[in-house]
């Protein structure tokens, strides 16, 4: 498209992994100074750990660019680049080096025999990539035919455990010098193993595969790995004591992955939309890698090619198992903290970043470090403890992870039927109407099939109920509530966003074995409570003069709704 001045406006690399086609045919963020960073420290083999969709591919892709000997002179991607002006012993390193590449981003597949013959299909690409050692004289015959093995898809799984170690070996042979060795997403097979119950044949494939690349192989230059998760408790790293590693937590590498403030400013300005920056900060912003404030990439780019509608771009990008497995084995006291953070709160949580996924059925508390390092918490405060852990305040990163908790509390309490879809169809639906009798049956519904799932007059019930209201009813209410310890009573109050819907009070009270007549009798009890106590003043101080008042009454599995 054109400006205003007739300048081309370079689209939005959306999807875009391809390093050359990036910075050549699309906006592009410059982040070749990850590559000084590197030259500047050097460590043998590093681990970058991001949320997905923050740039990883894209800056390995961009690391082989640069340093993979190519037959046409790639310096030219880098030329008009940071990474160029920063002297010629820096520039002394591209085109220099073999690289090996894989990629395991799109290696999601529900069986081992499915994902080992997507891993043969990746390995027979990359070695197709180095063709050039089958007609050289530096390698031996027996090398040539596994290579030809490896070409035909024909080497079976114990064979191709030793595949990143023998190609590294030749192309040392070859070039005479050893190769640059690059695996992106190097866990995102490893968590489908998890939830699809392969995870022990990944990790034992895994553990060969890496060790015969990274753990002392001196076919080797420099190694660089890509993840969600550091699995050092697995093991697939045992014995890797060269590997430095870098996480959301760490001031190394801070700024390359993701957006900076600035980055996002100068975006804005190209695309003539500087007036959206509080929106977009509202939504996007919110991460904190090392000490640097960072955006979401993925969301930030979909959000200034959409013309700045803000919605969850991030949570559409796959699947969200992380929060589906903590859904699954939340305590009350998980329960009770997931609810504070929806409300924008934070919470003390003790953050592990060498968690794996295997310790959150024996250690539910481990969702709080799994959360942070997949990128749906932040960490504002933290302090570094003896045995490496942290001790962290935090906290939901923005409006579009908060979108992103509700969408899955309210499909997991569809799913396991605590919630019907013709339930939370009649909710919307009434406050879209605003039919306040609707309503009222909708929200009686919903409060009984909630007892008739959850053990009533337990904490968790309270707090389970009231996560499944945010999810059901948060785009149009603000919710509060407010606990009294000794009466098991609770207070729900539901403000309105906008004035076409009425304001909502519901008080709570259980008491244990009570007869039908006793029940009926507690409702009733909790809505005069509502008038006697004001409970309602709140909401007529805002000036909501339509006001609907439930008082709720449980017993065990039974309850009973009155209202007015």
């Amino acid at each position: 498209m054109k400006g205003s001045n007739e300048k081309t406006i370079k689209s939005l690399p959306i999807g875009i992994s391809d390093y050359v086609r990036a910075q050549s045919e699309y906006y592009y963020v410059d982040k070749t100074l990850l590559i000084k960073e590197f030259l500047d420290r050097r460590p043998l083999v590093s681990l970058f750990t991001r949320p997905r969709r923050f740039g990883k591919t894209l800056n390995m892709d961009m690391l082989r660019v640069f340093f993979e000997i190519s037959d046409e002179d790639t310096s030219r991607y880098f030329a008009d680049k940071a990474i160029w002006n920063c002297g010629e012993e820096y520039r002394a390193y591209q085109g220099k080096y073999p690289v090996i590449f894989l990629t395991f981003k799109d290696v999601k597949f529900d069986t081992w025999e499915a994902t080992i013959d997507k891993i043969r299909g990746l390995l027979q690409e990359e070695y197709g990539r180095h063709q050039e050692l089958l007609d050289s004289e530096k390698l031996s015959q027996y090398e040539k035919i596994y290579f030809t093995k490896i070409l035909d898809s024909s080497a079976n799984e114990v064979e191709l455990t030793s595949a990143l170690e023998r190609l590294s070996k030749m192309l040392a042979a070859h070039y005479g010098k050893a190769p640059i060795i690059i695996i992106d997403e190097y866990d995102t097979p490893i968590q489908e193993g998890y939830s699809k119950d392969f995870y022990d044949e990944i990790i034992g494939f895994m553990r060969n595969f890496f060790s015969g690349a990274f753990k002392d192989n001196k076919n080797l230059s420099y190694g660089f790995l890509t993840g969600i998760l550091r699995i050092a408790q697995e093991s697939i790293f045992s014995g890797l004591n060269n590997l430095s590693v870098n996480t959301v937590m760490d001031e190394e590498y801070d700024s390359f992955f993701g957006f900076t403030s600035d980055e996002v400013k100068k975006m804005l300005e190209y695309y003539g939309m500087s007036k959206k920056e509080s929106e977009l900060k509202d939504w996007y912003d919110g991460y904190l890698f090392g000490s640097e404030e960072i955006y979401n990439p993925w969301s930030v780019i979909n959000y200034i090619s959409r013309g700045g509608i803000p919605q969850a771009y991030w949570v559409n990008t796959g699947k969200n198992e992380i929060l589906e497995d903590l859904l699954k084995v939340a305590t009350d006291d998980i329960t009770e903290r997931l609810y504070a953070l929806l409300h924008g709160e934070r919470i003390i949580a003790r953050i592990d970043q060498n968690v794996v996924y295997s310790s959150l059925t024996e250690e539910p508390a481990n969702i709080y470090s799994l959360l942070l390092v997949a990128g749906y918490l932040k960490a504002p405060k933290k302090e570094l403890q003896a045995d490496g852990s942290y001790l962290c305040e935090v906290s939901i990163p923005n409006r579009e992870i908060a979108a992103v908790y509700k969408s899955e509390i309210l499909s997991h309490f569809l799913q396991v039927g605590v919630i019907t879809r013709n339930t939370a169809n009649k909710i919307a639906e009434s406050l879209y109407a605003n039919d306040y009798k609707k309503l009222q049956n909708s929200v009686a519904e919903y409060m009984d099939k909630s007892i008739s799932f959850y053990d009533g007059g337990t904490e968790g019930f309270y707090h389970g109920l009231m996560l499944g209201l945010i999810a059901l009813m948060d785009n149009q209410y603000k919710i509060k509530s407010n606990r009294e310890s000794g009466d098991g009573r609770y207070d729900i109050c539901l403000i309105p966003r906008e004035e076409k819907y009425p304001g909502i009070i519901m008080e709570l009270k259980w008491k244990e074995k009570l007869s039908e007549a006793a029940l009926v009798s507690l409702a009733e009890e909790a809505l005069v409570q509502i008038d006697e106590l004001r409970y309602d003043s709140e909401l007529t101080e805002d000036g909501i003069a339509d006001i609907i008042k439930f008082g709720i009454a449980f017993s065990g599995k039974k309850v009973c709704i009155k209202t007015k």
